[in-house]
């Protein structure tokens, strides 16, 4: 085998084993955060609340709007909520 494909595979090899790391990592952070979810559980907290407070706290203000516009109408064209006067 050439040192060419001695170096390709080594890359290779250093390539799957950094990714098996960081996929641990990532699967023992996971089991952390839902840990604490569970003990904000515990406390009385509603956990998908806090999930979606999370998930709303990742965006801008302006991207927010934006959703919350188009909910409210989609919610207003299913008679769900009331119709935002026109204007």
């Amino acid at each position: 085998m050439s040192d060419a494909h001695g170096v390709a595979r080594d890359q290779l090899r250093a390539f799957i084993e950094r990714i098996e790391r960081l996929e641990e990592e990532k699967k023992t952070i996971a089991d952390d955060i839902k840990d604490v979810y569970g003990e904000a559980k515990g406390t009385g907290f509603d956990t998908k609340i806090l999930k979606k407070v999370i998930a709303l706290r990742k965006k801008d203000e302006q991207e927010r709007m934006e959703e919350e516009a188009i909910l409210d109408t989609y919610l207003a064209a299913l008679g769900m909520i009331e119709a935002p006067p026109e204007g």
